[in-house]
């Protein structure tokens, strides 16, 4: 496999990752029987609509917020990784510790597990760093 080939892989597996967050969502919503927008409320048959989320839809929003902060930074930056051509072996090694550190944050994100979930977030965080690195070390 390539390095734009596993950069690929690497973008469908995230979009699955938050994808499956979205899931989380919705089946906390029916679960908990709690909708909060009017056209939700009563297409489910709860009137009036709730004037809060349940807990496990802010926990998994607040996943959201966070994959959107971290996750098109790095793909943008594994993108400029594999288009200059750095170490190809990099891609595979600092692809593969982002996805399992993001799906990881997720499950302890989800769950409140600290510390868990700032190391997971800090291993993530560092695969970006090394990629910059990797970058600016090849246009220097």
């Amino acid at each position: 496999m390539t390095e734009y080939q596993f950069y690929a892989l690497t973008t469908v597996i995230l979009f699955f990752k938050m994808f499956a967050n979205s899931i989380v969502q919705g089946i906390g919503r029916i679960n908990s029987k709690t909708f909060v927008t009017a056209e939700d409320a009563q297409f489910f048959a709860q009137s009036p609509p709730a004037p809060d989320e349940a807990p496990i839809v802010k926990r998994a929003a607040m996943v959201w917020r966070n994959d959107l902060e971290n996750i098109p930074i790095f793909l943008f930056l594994g993108l400029i990784y594999v288009t200059l051509g750095c170490w190809p072996e990099g891609a595979f090694i600092y692809f593969t510790i982002f996805i399992v550190a993001r799906i990881l944050h997720t499950i302890a994100y989800l769950n409140g597990l600290q510390p868990w979930r700032t190391i997971f977030f800090t291993f993530g965080m560092a695969m970006c760093v090394a990629l910059s690195i990797q970058i600016l070390i090849a246009v220097l």
